[in-house]
């Protein structure tokens, strides 16, 4: 066991080595096979090697994340062909078919073109929707090259009712085809259909894969005309070159059920079975999933809101358009068609150069979305306001743009469905958010002010697709609205001069107050501007859409006024900040409850004053930050090894936020010296304040409101102790022709109340009201954890007790390869003497 561990470790330092000096000379499934590894047991124990901030870098990191995803993807696609072949080809076929197309070979050969194909057609390997597309092509070829007596129902009377009409093939060797018989079977579908009504896949969307993508590849190997089915050492030999020259998994060693390839037990139960540890999911068991079945689920789902929707303006948005003072019909349908064209050629580039049509398609679905979710905005504008002329809304580029974008987003989010559900933090792809701003050249922060509207005028978004756009809001939040070139700054800075320096975004009094607007996208981008006297409750109505309203900030008649998207834009990220930093702290510090409140003033001071520490920066960076430089005056030993340990648990976390930190321009380096160098120096005259007799006034705290983007979906336990439960209203929708449309609701249904005793006084519900408050605190962190994490085993800024510490040297003779695998063995070592250490002294974890 000893030997086997060694050899391991070895065969992971050579690996990150090879990956960091790129010197990668074998591929990822010799260097397994070689130390008789799985890749899950060796993404594990890679996983614990990263002791050490430096050890593991952000380009090995990556390197994982897309094997990881690559072999999920594999994975998923392996077990669905399994089954699906099995459905398809007899076990035991007639004795009168040849014995060299047995039906295992027939699988070996299918499979092995499927992959050869995924290799060719998708340079985006992740993509499991258009992988599983592609799978259904290339078994309806096989399906059409085998005799019917290999085939079960309903796949035999498919091929047969293809050979009534002509155009069937023999799959005998010797005998030859005519090129007429062959372009007959390429364009027959009657197979194909038969496989996307068995599988539940949008036949047209199929269709243009099978015609875009699979013919031209067939071609392209010279086997579309040949005769009888493709040798298996042809096909072999081309997946070589493939699989050698990506450097990365032979996935034909699935057919063979090889050790390197199997999948975690652990892990795989824990992808279709859910384990109820979330209050906000169902308590009633779901049935298992698989990840195609679950993205084809989705899809299903999306067509059912678009059915029924246009790839052109309705008559009521012709109405809206030709309401407006200058009728904006033109520009957004010249927009639309430009987009379209930019969008096909990026995401050619992003999934192969064959599917700038699967991408059209998409688009067009994005286009029907776009065009609903305005018809719905602009209705409940006229509802809210009564006024009919939206001119200036509608002439607005950057508002379209924005709303093109989010339907984009979704439309991407449904399809582009990585393969691992149990693991969050690789459910990113290349075509995940923010690709589409890098696409549409949309500025994150401008993007933000579309989100929340967008999610209130399409009610029927499934609720994962709302955590979604929730989740890029955070992004946006977090950094992306804090990259240089953001006009998050100039606001800022225009904000701080009309005001004075000691102006800040939104007031900290408003802090504690209910967190409610009715700001909609019109106010966001059109009227930016209110009134620093008014309260934030909304601005006048013609303000907000009159066509010739101009903001008062143009007039130099009247006082400048503050900036409305800026002042909610701060208010949510203060609200966001203070929901991580709550989270982190329960986790680290919750011994010392006196800190919290202190660290919090810091980290909103910083936000406030000195805001141009986020640039180019994450908003983790500064929270974290200012948690180790509170903990250093107070005297609290917290180091920031254990800091980011416990940060790596978070949800939606990166490790590239403490490990690649913006020092100065075009220079990065870890957090520890992000704080020495730049947050320390800025801050310290500060910082000492707290240790100080006067120190600075604390910052209220952000009332703590339910996301407007969640909705509990089961009967929740208010907290031990109390036998309260709260169920969610049964839903009063029914779907129709796959709308929901309203049904009427009982007098059970309506309100059921059940406390365990007759109506009270309103005290009594005023203290249920404030457990129910609580509840959700105490349920959330009771989920997440609150036990302290397990410290680094080592960080480079930690030597000799000195966080401060710069790294480690290395003799200028000694060869990076030396250095790498010196560093690796070390790093070994060090574990080994932990775990001794752990073994004779389980009560003493942390280092002195």
């Amino acid at each position: 066991a000893y030997n086997k561990k060694k050899k391991e470790t070895w065969g992971v330092c050579i690996f990150i080595a090879a990956i960091d000096l790129d010197e990668m000379t074998f591929t990822f499934t010799e260097l397994l096979r070689s130390v008789s590894i799985s890749v899950c047991t060796f993404f594990q124990f890679l996983k614990e090697v990263d002791v050490n901030m430096d050890t593991v870098s952000t380009k090995v990191d990556s390197t994982v994340s897309r094997l990881k995803k690559k072999y999920d993807v594999l994975l998923a696609l392996y077990h669905k062909f399994e089954r699906t072949c099995g459905l398809i080809y007899l076990e035991q076929p007639s004795i009168e078919i040849s014995t060299e197309l047995s039906s295992v070979l027939v699988l070996k050969k299918c499979w092995i073109t499927f992959l050869l194909a995924k290799g060719k057609v998708l340079q985006m390997e992740d993509d499991l929707v258009i992988s599983f597309q592609l799978l259904l092509c290339v078994l309806e070829y096989f399906i059409k090259l085998s005799p019917p007596a290999m085939l079960k129902e309903p796949y035999k009377s498919a091929v047969a009712a293809v050979t009534v009409n002509g155009s069937s093939r023999t799959p005998r060797r010797g005998q030859n085809r005519n090129t007429r018989a062959s372009k007959q079977v390429d364009t027959d579908t009657k197979v194909i259909e038969v496989l996307c009504k068995e599988h539940d896949c949008n036949l047209d969307e199929v269709k243009n894969v099978y015609f875009t993508s699979f013919i031209p590849f067939l071609n392209s190997l010279g086997i579309a005309a040949s005769n009888g089915l493709p040798e298996v050492e042809v096909l072999s030999k081309q997946y070589d070159e493939l699989y050698i020259n990506n450097k990365d998994i032979d996935a034909r060693l699935f057919l063979d059920h090889d050790e390197t390839l199997q999948p975690d037990v652990t892990s795989s139960h824990s992808k279709t079975t859910p384990v109820k540890n979330n209050p906000d999911e169902e308590c009633n068991p779901i049935l298992p999933q698989t990840p195609v079945r679950a993205a084809m689920n989705n899809i299903q789902q999306l067509m059912m809101i678009l059915n029924s929707a246009t790839d052109r303006p309705s008559d009521t948005l012709i109405l809206y358009f030709n309401n407006c003072t200058v009728n904006p019909t033109d520009s957004i349908l010249k927009r639309v068609e430009s987009l379209e064209h930019i969008f096909k050629k990026k995401f050619a580039e992003a999934v192969g150069p064959g599917c700038a049509e699967i991408g059209s398609q998409r688009y067009k679905l994005a286009v029907r979305l776009y065009y609903r979710v305005m018809e719905s905005m602009l209705k409940s504008e006229e509802e809210r306001l009564s006024v009919h002329n939206f001119s200036k809304l509608l002439n607005d580029n950057i508002f379209h743009t924005s709303l093109l974008a989010c339907a984009v987003e979704v439309v991407m989010a449904t399809y582009v469905r990585n393969a691992s559900q149990s693991d969050t933090t690789s459910a990113e792809t290349h075509l995940s958010f923010p690709w589409i701003l890098n696409v549409f050249d949309l500025k994150a922060f401008d993007f933000y002010k579309v989100i929340e509207s967008f999610i209130r005028a399409e009610p029927n978004l499934t609720k994962e697709m709302m955590k979604h756009l929730e989740r890029c809001e955070h992004q946006i939040m977090e950094s992306l609205a804090w990259q240089s070139g953001s006009p998050l700054f100039e606001l800022i800075k225009q904000s701080k001069e009309q005001e004075g320096q000691n102006d800040q975004p939104e007031p900290t009094s408003t802090f504690n107050m209910p967190f409610q607007h009715n700001h909609t996208a019109a106010d966001l981008y059109l009227s930016p501007m209110r009134s620093p006297k008014k309260k934030a409750s909304g601005p006048s109505p013609s303000a907000a859409a009159s066509p010739d309203a101009q903001p008062a900030a143009n007039s130099q008649t009247q006082k400048p006024q503050k900036s409305t998207s800026l002042s909610l834009f701060y208010k949510k990220v203060y609200l966001l900040a203070y929901l991580r930093l709550r989270t982190l702290f329960s986790r680290l510090l919750s011994e010392h409850p006196d800190l919290e409140p202190l660290i919090w003033t810091l980290f909103q001071h910083t936000l406030q004053n000195e805001y141009e520490l986020m640039r180019d920066r994450h908003l983790d960076q500064i929270m974290m930050c200012s948690m180790y430089g509170i903990c250093k005056v107070k005297n609290v030993d917290l180091r920031f090894k254990i800091i980011v340990s416990a940060y790596k648990e978070l949800p939606n976390t990166n490790q590239e936020t403490f490990k690649r930190v913006l020092i100065r321009e075009e220079q990065y380096d870890s957090i520890i010296v992000f704080y020495n160098l730049v947050f320390m120096q800025k801050l310290k005259t500060n910082i000492l304040q707290y240790a100080s007799n006067r120190p600075p006034t604390p910052s209220p705290i952000p009332h703590m409101p339910r996301s407007p983007y969640q909705f509990s979906n089961s009967p929740r336990r208010v907290s031990a102790g109390n036998n309260i439960y709260i169920s969610p209203l049964k839903s009063p929708y029914k779907f129709s022709d796959g709308f929901q449309s309203p049904t009427k609701m009982t007098p059970r249904s309506r309100i059921l109340v059940s406390i365990g005793e007759s109506f009270g006084t309103s005290d009594k519900f005023q203290k249920i009201n404030q457990m129910l408050c609580n509840s959700d605190c105490q349920l959330k962190r009771s989920a997440e954890g609150s036990a302290a994490p397990k410290p680094l085993k080592r960080l480079r800024f930690d030597i000799e007790g000195q966080d401060e510490a710069d790294g480690s040297k290395h003799l200028p003779q000694e060869s990076k390869f030396q250095q790498k695998l010196a560093e690796m063995t070390s790093t070994r070592t060090r574990m080994q003497k932990q775990k001794l250490n752990d073994g004779n002294d389980t009560s003493t974890s942390e280092e002195k």
